[in-house]
């Protein structure tokens, strides 16, 4: 097999935090192509399509006729460090399919779409005129229901792990 160098829990943390608003395919496919991790376009959009990776969310851009860009959630790039980590180990797409790398993109969907809507009330509630003990009662519902979606994502997470373990604890991401 070739020889890569995968990105570092530091590395990963740094991409993570520096375009945390998402990145287009090429600049994802460029971070792992001086590395010597093989992975084409073709490649990507296959990883997409198996529920690997998630799906890229459509965002205009500035400027008339400019048309949008693909974003993919910056978690993408984690997600192809541990398949390519995996595939380096000696596990097929099936397997990681099967492992918890394939569950994770939907809990991640579900607690970016739980955080969509809590802010959207967010916004909401900070544009409403509401007397002082009405705002207060609303803002306080809306701190619950943010802990019970952390709680409520932390726990799926818990469970996704439990049932996609194995007696080979190999195929776990780290």
């Amino acid at each position: 097999m070739e020889s890569m160098d995968l990105l570092a829990p530091e590395e990963l943390e740094r991409i993570e935090r520096e375009n945390a608003g998402g990145l287009p395919a090429n600049a994802i496919l460029e971070i792992f192509r001086p590395r010597g991790v093989r992975l084409s376009e073709a490649t990507f959009r296959k990883y997409v399509q198996a529920g690997l990776l998630p799906r890229s969310r459509r965002v205009g851009r500035k400027g008339k006729h400019q048309g949008s860009l693909g974003l993919y959630p910056v978690e993408a790039v984690r997600r192809i460090n541990v398949i390519k980590r995996m595939m380096a180990e000696g596990h097929t797409l099936e397997d990681i399919r099967r492992s918890f790398v394939f569950h994770r993109n939907h809990i991640d969907q579900l607690q970016r779409d739980l955080s969509e809507v809590l802010d959207g009330f967010q916004e909401e509630l900070g544009g409403r005129p509401l007397g002082g003990e009405r705002r207060r009662s609303l803002e306080a519902q809306l701190a619950t229901l943010r802990q019970r979606a952390q709680d409520l994502v932390r726990d799926v997470a818990r469970l996704g792990s439990a049932v996609t373990a194995r007696e080979d604890e190999t195929l776990r991401p780290q």
